[in-house]
């Protein structure tokens, strides 16, 4: 226990203090989106990143959108092409946009589609659609029949079919071509990163868990990256670990489901570590890339933005879309202070907004 640990501390003084980079003079963070372009253009506009044509106005500023943009919503296409839009404006006006990887981009990827709102399907459709869904079923009538029939052999080839066209509304297959790492949003989603350090702030859509804090930043990256391509389904997988940057909650409550054991960490029950504290494990991370603060999304509190453990974990997922009904937020940080805007409300999270202990 005693080596590991020191080992642990070793790795974070070696990989610490070169991590940091030079503050920009603002960096705007908004959380999880789930389709709601309204809330999207509404908070983009509040907080001067784009002017009233929906174009790049935020300057030098850098806005940083932490994953989870499609499910639960109708406009997940919307907002996709309107944020790569904005990736080319905004470097022009010498500003940046960083897209996050969140789980629900890696659930659309790998074929997950339980969240998708029927309106994503729609956003995909057009006039050829009726007739690409046709052909697609002529082409794989024996398939389709063998995977009906296997759930209830009584069916008739035309129950089969209208079970499918049920199942496979306008626009599915356009919407699940467009996902594949070889497709337009695809290609988009498995180019950019899951983790990302912007000045003195490291940024990721669940958490980063003690399990991967071995892993430099390009080196999480790039194991999403490989992971989103093979569209990878393993649930040890990173883009699937409950204790991987798109998934892990336990840097803001623990749950059996997200609690780190000895196998994740591949040792033996007799080396069975002492799990860290959240408090300890959020001062690993920061030790370890050299950061002061841990911004995530992933984990909603509808009340709106907050600062825990003195500011070193700032939670910006606030529930921004309708399905929610939570708090239209964002978070801005600017001349070393941190804002959060919350319904047009602002509030300075400071050392003294929170200092809370394990929550």
């Amino acid at each position: 226990m005693l080596l590991r640990l020191i080992a642990i501390l070793a790795w974070s003084l070696a990989a610490g203090c070169a991590s940091a980079q030079e503050a920009p003079p603002r960096i705007i963070a908004i959380g999880d989106l789930h389709g709601d372009y309204q809330a999207f253009e509404n908070l983009m506009q509040e907080a001067g990143i784009i002017d009233r044509r929906g174009r790049w106005a935020g300057g030098e500023t850098i806005f940083i959108q932490t994953g989870d943009v499609p499910d639960r919503g109708p406009d997940s296409l919307k907002i996709i092409k309107h944020l790569r839009k904005l990736q080319k404006q905004a470097p022009r006006k010498g500003g940046r946009v960083v897209t996050l990887v969140g789980n629900h981009e890696a659930m659309n990827m790998t074929g997950d589609l339980r969240y998708v709102h029927p309106g994503e399907y729609d956003a995909f459709a057009n006039r050829d659609s009726k007739r690409v869904r046709e052909r697609v079923y002529d082409a794989n009538r024996d398939n389709i029949e063998l995977f009906y029939l296997e759930r209830d052999a009584e069916l008739t080839s035309e129950d089969i079919k209208t079970q499918w066209l049920e199942d496979t509304p306008l626009g599915k297959l356009e919407h699940q071509a467009a996902w594949r790492p070889d497709g337009d949003v695809g290609e988009w989603v498995a180019a950019n990163p899951a983790v990302v350090i912007i000045g003195d702030s490291l940024f990721v859509h669940g958490g980063v868990s003690e399990k991967y804090i071995s892993f430099s930043l390009n080196e999480i990256n790039d194991a999403v990256a490989k992971a989103l391509t093979e569209r990878s389904t393993d649930p040890d997988s990173i883009i699937n670990d409950a204790a991987g940057p798109l998934w892990y909650r336990g840097l803001v409550i623990r749950t059996e489901s997200n609690t780190t054991r000895a196998s994740d960490m591949g040792m033996s029950d007799t080396q069975t570590p002492v799990q860290l504290s959240i408090a300890g494990e959020i001062e690993l991370v920061l030790n370890t890339f050299g950061v002061a603060r841990i911004v995530v999304g992933h984990t909603p509190l509808l009340t709106g933005i907050a600062a825990h453990h003195n500011g070193r974990l700032i939670q910006i997922d606030t529930g921004i879309a309708a399905y929610y009904d939570g708090t239209k937020s964002f978070l801005e940080i600017k001349g070393g202070a941190l804002y959060a805007h919350d319904n047009g409300v602002i509030t300075t999270l400071d050392d003294s907004a929170a200092g809370d202990g394990d929550l």
